[in-house]
């Protein structure tokens, strides 16, 4: 018997290009793993794809952080989700998810949008996975280029430099943290899949 697969939906906002390219790296990560499969929409498609959504058995959730919060046209997607899955029904219950941030600054107070992604999603019923990696560059020996430079448990946070397009931004450390936690989420949900099937 052939184990099954597992589909893996990526949906996000960007403002200025820099989150929808640490999105295409979250992908890439997914894409490194057999047997799993992804959807990446920006929140505008996704508001159109509550169906697609529903099928899928793991979505991660990325915004920018302004003003030391979500995009509020990603809050608008999730206020858009409580009538169009909650309202029918807890229909993303059991499912996972995880989540990513972009600012211009170090901090950029980014936690605090994981912390609201966290919760979004737990409202949802759906199981958060952490990025699981050791906080980085936090010693004489450190460097710029490590994963998870910025010390995150929660999620993957990346920074772009303001004056930078995202032909150069996010640099290629944020964007190898991201490729981590698509990696990470895809061998997460195909161990519930398998699971459950088992």
């Amino acid at each position: 018997m052939n184990a099954p697969n597992a589909r893996i939906a990526i949906v996000y906002h960007s403002g200025y290009g820099h989150t929808e390219r640490q999105a295409q790296a979250v992908k890439a990560g997914v894409e490194q793993v057999a047997g799993a499969e992804v959807l990446l929409l920006d929140v505008e498609a996704a508001k159109t794809r509550w169906d697609d959504l529903a099928k899928a058995e793991a979505i991660i959730f990325g915004a920018p952080t302004y003003v030391a919060s979500a995009s509020a046209s990603f809050k608008a997607f999730q206020e858009a989700s409580s009538n169009a899955v909650m309202a029918t029904g807890f229909g993303w219950k059991d499912k996972i998810a995880a989540g990513f941030t972009n600012s211009g600054s170090r901090s950029g107070d980014k936690l605090a949008t994981l912390t609201q992604i966290a919760l979004f999603a737990a409202q949802h019923g759906m199981h958060w996975v952490n990025l699981g990696l050791p906080p980085a560059n936090n010693a004489s020996t450190g460097s710029e280029d490590e994963l998870n430079r910025h010390g995150y448990w929660l999620g993957a946070g990346a920074q772009s430099n303001v004056d930078q397009g995202p032909d150069v931004a996010p640099p290629e450390a944020d964007l190898a943290t991201a490729r981590h936690l698509g990696r990470r989420v895809a061998e997460t949900t195909l161990q519930f899949v398998r699971g459950r099937a088992a």
